[in-house]
């Protein structure tokens, strides 16, 4: 397969700070020499540095959801398949709009569902899931190019236990599917149910169990193991057309070992061969 792996390295509008080195240390752990060893044709393509100078939170993280939206775009028209290696997970916003995706699988400890009314901490990450549904920051969403919010009936929020209380609300009002690893498949047979066409899928790397490895410095209690993610990820990509991933939130700070690029390169190189061959 021809794939494109798009770097936007920013954490909070910082490049290259905290959760925004974890793109670089995946490509530097081997993740192109893994995809291109197992056959496919690999792309690098990296954003840059992108907005202002003072590097606003808001202003920044929109303008890194337009890089990546156009970079998206020319990966699918030159007949790539976008991977997305993000510091934020907000930037799945902008894989969204470059992929015209209509359903997204969200795999997070964190719920990302709070708005500018609910957050307690004010912490743009955290609205991340509910940008992409439309459910806040609007005006700026729907400034990035191809963006359309994506109906909550066709999203998969897949072991999130670390919930605010506005989120666990929110919850309990929209038809969100919610799943851990083992109940994927059940699922993604709601997403079908409900039209999903072209899914993006969302991989935070914290998602994971933090006794099996530990993403960066947000640690909750619970979650797979790579190998439970994995399996599941290839179990939604045999179900559903997945048109691109993004992988988020991995701080080597917090990585002594270089525990997380080798998995996420085997988990990668697992799920493109599922999708392959769907």
């Amino acid at each position: 397969m021809k794939i494109s792996i798009i770097l936007a390295s920013y954490d909070s509008g910082h490049y290259h700070g905290g959760m925004g080195q974890g793109p670089d240390a995946l490509i530097s752990g081997g993740l192109v020499d893994a995809l291109t060893m197992a056959g496919h044709d690999v792309a690098v393509e990296d954003i840059g540095k992108v907005g202002d100078n003072q590097e606003r939170e808001i202003a920044t993280g929109f303008a890194v959801c337009n890089a990546v939206a156009a970079e998206v775009r020319l990966a699918l028209d030159g007949g790539r398949f976008p991977i997305v290696l993000a510091g934020n997970c907000l930037t799945s916003a902008g894989a969204v709009a470059g992929e015209g995706a209509d359903a997204i699988i969200w795999a997070d400890q964190h719920g990302d569902l709070n708005t500018p009314e609910t957050s307690i901490y004010g912490f743009l990450d955290g609205m991340a899931l509910a940008t992409v549904l439309g459910l806040c920051w609007r005006p700026m969403a729907a400034a990035i190019p191809g963006f359309k919010p994506i109906d909550p009936s066709r999203c998969v929020l897949v072991n999130a236990r670390d919930l605010d209380r506005a989120e666990k609300q929110l919850l309990e009002t929209l038809p969100i599917i919610r799943t851990e690893c083992p109940g994927v498949a059940q699922a993604t047979e709601r997403l079908k149910v409900a039209g999903a066409r072209r899914v993006h899928m969302h991989l935070d790397l914290d998602v994971h169990d933090p006794q099996e490895l530990q993403a960066n410095r947000y640690v909750s209690s619970g979650g797979p193991s790579p190998e439970q993610l994995r399996d599941a990820a290839c179990a939604v990509a045999l179900a559903v057309p997945v048109v691109g991933i993004t992988v988020s939130a991995y701080d080597p700070a917090f990585d002594a070992q270089g525990d997380v690029p080798p998995l996420v390169g085997q988990m990668l190189n697992d799920l493109i061969a599922t999708i392959e061959g769907r």
